[in-house]
Parts: structure tokens; sequence; C-alpha cells
């Protein structure tokens, strides 16, 4: 039999009945199972494809990563982020024209409306930044009625491939500009406008770092390493916010709210906190000379290993060989970190003890971006901020990618495993419980005034 006619028996032990389902590209369709009546259980995605992509290609084991058939080592070397999100979205390289009108276009959009700054302004002084973006991205998708899909009595828009470009060049070309906002509105300072003269992160650290100069350019050196840094973290095949993108998208919402979605995916510390997660680990263990105790308390599972270890590789993240030449250079321009000695030891001993070895605990992508963003003077709350902006090109990309789908809306199913039907119980024969078990709350200083006041003046 040939690997084209590959098939999978199974047989129902209860019944004895047998199914002959066809297994393509390593899978089969779960909606085989159900002529034997049963569905596929699998929390958390461990072993389901949900999309067939030619975007992006892993192999975990031997800590491959490419977009679209080209090493992630080459193009961080060779390539800039913005020919990088042609890539990812297009699925070639660009030719000169192409990249000459790309790049043009991208950053002639990176204006946002007056209205959604003065929106922004009214955040709280201490407003974290990735809420104020998430808010502002979705904010912003009310700006383009006609690009909206629920506005236009379910036409489908998204069938004109100009509709489709103009929305993936607002999007990318305002998401710096937004997070630059938020990063300014954090510090106290007023908000930059955008120039086009500059490259892409060279314009973002224009708009979070100008003061008063009529002359300012952000040193080219920074905005190269920032460059490749947002390569190395523009898409990452089916990770949870680009899922999400996918989902939220099947149900054609326009494409400026599902990123709005995603980044909210994103914002979660098991996603895009992790980098900065790895930082406080560091700074928790202070000096070299503290990282055999931390390790053994890993061991002991007293600690938390963070930046180790990844869903998908079983070998060295291909990105952490890239960030940690990248964080060498920043250093050399920002100055070293102390921590930098915590994080080369830690690396050293976590590389030749069995213990992380039998386990393929290798150091990941968050571990040294952490450091290479402190370097740069940005704080840890805007860590995922520099994620999300990257990554929204993986996410167009899925997106893109998708609306050549059958057109599904996602609907997963699930196990009940609640109550049997029951009879409406009235009031006055329901059991009591622990006054307040249920409804207990976390007080803060205004409720703990309040209760104090009469429930029928407050109510709390």
């Amino acid at each position: 039999m040939s690997k084209a006619d590959r098939t999978l028996t199974i047989t129902d032990s209860e019944t004895g009945e047998s199914i002959e389902v066809p297994v393509k590209n390593g899978t089969i369709a779960a909606t085989e199972l159900s002529k034997l009546g049963v569905r596929s259980y699998d929390p958390a995605f461990f072993n389901t494809a949900i999309c067939s992509s030619k975007i992006t290609y892993i192999d975990g084991d031997n800590g491959i990563l490419r977009y679209r058939g080209y090493d992630i080592e080459q193009l961080a070397e060779k390539s800039t982020f913005l020919e990088v999100a042609f890539l990812l979205i297009h699925g070639h390289l660009p030719n000169k024209s192409e990249s000459e009108t790309w790049n043009t276009t991208i950053m002639s959009h990176t204006f946002v409306h007056e209205n959604l700054t003065q929106l922004m302004k009214t955040f709280r002084y201490d407003a974290h930044p990735m809420g104020m973006v998430i808010s502002s991205v979705a904010a912003l998708s009310t700006f383009y009625p006609d690009a909206n899909p629920t506005l236009n009595q379910g036409k489908d828009i998204y069938k004109d491939p100009k509709m489709i470009n103009k929305q993936m060049f607002r999007i990318i070309g305002k998401l710096p500009t937004i997070a630059a906002c938020a990063y300014r509105h954090r510090i106290g300072r007023p908000y930059n406008l955008p120039v086009n003269h500059l490259s892409y992160t060279g314009n973002f650290l224009y708009m979070m770092d100008r003061l008063s100069e009529s002359n300012y350019v952000p040193d080219p050196r920074l905005a190269k390493a920032l460059d490749v840094m947002f390569i190395l973290h523009a898409d990452h095949e089916l990770n949870c916010s680009t899922a999400a993108m996918r989902h939220v998208a099947s149900a054609g919402t326009d494409p400026v709210t599902a990123v709005a979605a995603a980044a909210s995916a994103l914002y979660g510390p098991l996603h895009g906190g992790a980098n900065e997660a790895a930082l406080r680990m560091l700074k928790r263990i202070g000096t070299p000379e503290n990282v055999p105790a931390f390790v053994e308390k890993v061991k002991n599972k007293e600690e938390l290993l963070m930046g180790f270890g990844h869903r998908v590789y079983k070998n060295y993240d291909p990105r952490a060989r890239i960030i940690k030449q990248v964080a060498h250079e920043v250093f050399e321009i920002c100055g070293r970190d102390a921590l930098v000695d915590v994080a080369l030891k830690l690396e050293e001993v976590a590389l030749h003890d069995s213990y992380f070895i039998e386990r393929k605990l290798y150091p990941n992508v968050d571990f040294y971006s952490g450091l290479i963003y402190s370097a740069l003077g940005f704080p840890t709350d805007m860590f995922p901020v520099l994620f999300t902006i990257p990554r929204t090109v993986g996410w167009l990309a899925h997106w893109y990618e998708s609306l050549g789908d059958n057109g599904k809306i996602f609907r997963p199913r699930q196990i009940y495993n609640g109550e049997p039907q029951r009879d409406f119980v009235p009031m006055h024969m329901r059991p009591e419980t622990a006054e307040g078990s249920r409804l207990a709350y976390r007080s803060t200083g205004t409720s703990k005034r309040n209760k104090t006041t009469p429930a029928k003046t407050f109510l709390g």
C-alpha cells in the first residue's frame, strides 16, 4: 500500500463494528469517528490540527523554524521585518517594486485618527500598556464601518483584494503608533506623531523616545536589533493567540476586531508574559553564585524554571540562539546588565544537568528577550506590547489564508458532565449554604468603608 493510500482501521470493542479511515498528512478527519458514535477529546489541542497552513513550519525535535520555507536564521540575518511581513502574508519574498510599494504604503498608514488618541488619553495614568493597546485596537475598528461585514448587511466584502490589502496596511501601519502612545501615556509624556522617513522599527523608537528635538533620530543599531526581534516573533504556527485569531475570524469578524481578540489571548501570562516571568526569575536569583541552589529548588519543585522548555520544541529553540547574539550586540551599546551573567550561568548549568537534558528543557525565545528589552529601557509591562506588534503580522497572514478555507464557523463540541434533568425548586425550599461561601470577593478600601453604611443607602 502506498503512503498516499494509508488508512487506519478502528474497531469498536463493544459492537465489533469497524471503520477504515483515510490518513492524510499524518492526520485523520475527526468527523470519521462519528460513524462509530464517538468524538475525539483533546483538551488544549495537544494532538489536534484545526487547519492546513502553508505559512510556518516547525520541527520541534530538531529545532527548526521556517517561514514559508525560509530558515529563520537566514531571515534574521539577511531580511527586514517588513520584508518578512510581506513573505508571511503573500508567500514569497517581494521583488524591488513590490517591496517599495509595500514599505511606502505601510509607512503612509501610521497616523491614527485624533479621536482615537483622545480616547487613549482618557485611560488612567497607571493603565497597563497592553490593556490600552487591546482596547484601542478594538476601538480602531469603529473608524472603518465600510470594512466591517456586520455593518454591510453580511456582504462578503473580503472577497475584494483591495479591501483586504487596505485593512492589512492600516493594521500593520497603525499598531506601532498605538503602542508608542500607550508607552508615552505610561510615562506621562505627550504623544509623538509618526514620521515616514525612518524604518518601521526606527519610527517606533522615534515615537517613543523623542522629546523636543527637531532632528531626533534613534540609534540605527538599536532599530536593527529591534527589527531582528520583530522577525523572530512574527509568527509561530498555531499558538494560542493565532488560534484565537482564526477562531474569531471564522465568524466573519473584521480583522481589526479579530486582532484585538488575538492580542487579548497574548496578554495572558502563559503566552505573551513569559519573557517578563523569565526576567523576574533572574532578578530573584540575583547572582551567578545563587544559580546552583536555585537549580536544586527547581528539581525539588520548589521553584519554576522560566524561559526553558517549549510546548513544541524538544531541542534548542532556534530563535534563542539568534536572540543570544542580538543580546550581546545590544549590551555593547546600552551596557551589560548584571543579570546577563546570571542567565549565562543558569543556561550553562541547565544544559549540562541530566535532569534538564532528560526532560528536554532548553532555553527558549523568552529567556534572553526580556534581558534585551530591559537593556533597551522598556519597562516590563511593555514586553507583551513588543510581542504584539510583530505577531500581528502572523495573525494577519493566518487571517488572509483562512479566507480561502471552507468558510465554516469554528464550533468545538463539549462533553457534558453536569446535572441530569431537574425540576425547578421554589426559593423557600432551597437549602441554605454557609453565608458568603460562594459569593466571597476580595474587598477594596471603598467596599470596606461601605460595610459600615446601611444597605438601603449603599449597595456596595
